[in-house]
């Protein structure tokens, strides 16, 4: 049976893409074995049901073993004799674990084109080239097509994954899960925006659950608990499989350009994804999501980054300036057309 290694190492977001670009591809070739490569922390994402799927933990990027690490890597790979490696991330590790497996182990391999040089022309301060490039989602099955093994990506979904612990925590319809943070400010709608956001949605009825990130934001998330009549926080309380169980049971989640809009798009559930430095046309919206469900200000200086990580040129972030009652509207539209 032929083997495949895909890797894709880090950033949550981006290993929540692959997912529904391997599933198709194993779905589609059942006589070929995949194994991805990636942090233990992201197992979860891959669907444990697929008989011809397998996972490779490895925490290389913590090791601090640098060349050395990659090496002890690359000897544990070798093993499995690998007939295809498909590198989706593309960096400085990749490329040297991926060159001792080409260069030793002979292995034809084929590597993802990110579009660094459109998505700098969509970002630049002068001329921006304002257009849609290619999903990345697309862009990984891309690299399949190169290999030999070309899939078709349908929005074919994860079932609704069952968590006893999960169903506890849903207490109420419509359940609405809302993922505030990011890791960069230019992706971050001001906090005190995003309660109001969540008081109106409690004020109509909504159960809300606030998900994502560390002390400082799960310390946030429990202040609007305890003033918001409806709003629950899950922030460091569950693990990642009991959180990706209740993000598959939402009615719909509010979400930054962030990984909650990539979990959630592999269980089909909708996603209204609010938008400030950078844009869907980078490539970046949910896998199924709808265009008209990603909120942003058409400004003259958006997009003005790729990841959100530069600092405003204005120092106030004006692409944020998004009325709460907005975006409240168009959740509650959606989901009262669910209902009709």
């Amino acid at each position: 049976m032929k083997k495949v290694l895909i890797i894709r190492l880090t950033a949550m977001g981006d290993v929540a893409m692959t997912s529904p670009v391997v599933s198709a591809a194993c779905r589609r070739y059942p006589d070929i074995e995949f194994h991805v490569l990636s942090e233990p922390f992201f197992e979860p994402f891959f669907d444990e049901s697929l008989p011809n799927l397998h996972f490779i933990g490895t925490n290389i990027r913590k090791s601090g073993e640098g060349v050395r690490g990659l090496w002890k890597l690359y000897r544990r790979l070798a093993v499995y004799d690998f007939d295809l490696v498909l590198d989706l991330h593309d960096v400085l590790r990749t490329k040297v674990l991926r060159t001792f497996l080409h260069r030793l182990s002979r292995i034809p391999t084929f590597v993802v084109d990110k579009g660094r040089g459109e998505k700098n022309a969509l970002v630049r301060a002068e001329n921006k080239q304002k257009r849609q490039l290619r999903r990345t989602v697309d862009r990984y099955a891309d690299v399949f097509s190169k290999a030999g093994i070309p899939v078709e990506i349908t929005e074919t979904y994860r079932d609704k994954i069952s968590s006893e612990q999960a169903d506890q925590i849903i207490t109420g319809k419509p359940v609405i899960g809302v993922s505030p943070f990011a890791q960069h400010k230019g992706k971050v709608y001001p906090v005190e925006k995003m309660k109001q956001v969540v008081s109106l949605l409690a004020e109509r009825g909504a159960q809300v659950l606030v998900f994502g990130g560390g002390a400082k934001e799960k310390a946030v998330a429990e202040q609007w608990a305890s003033e918001i009549e409806g709003c629950h926080s899950v922030i460091g309380k569950i693990k990642l499989k009991d959180e990706m169980a209740l993000m598959s049971k939402l009615d719909c989640m509010i979400s930054m350009d962030s990984s909650a809009m990539h979990i959630c798009s592999l269980f089909g559930v909708r996603v209204v994804s609010v938008w400030g430095a950078t844009h869907p046309f980078a490539g970046f919206l949910g896998f199924g999501q709808r265009e008209d469900d990603a909120i942003g200000l058409d400004l003259p200086c958006r997009p003005c980054s790729v990841y959100g990580n530069k600092p405003c040129q204005f120092g106030d972030y004006r692409c944020f300036n998004i009325n709460p009652e907005s975006i409240v509207e168009k959740v509650m539209s959606g989901i009262a057309d669910k209902k009709s």
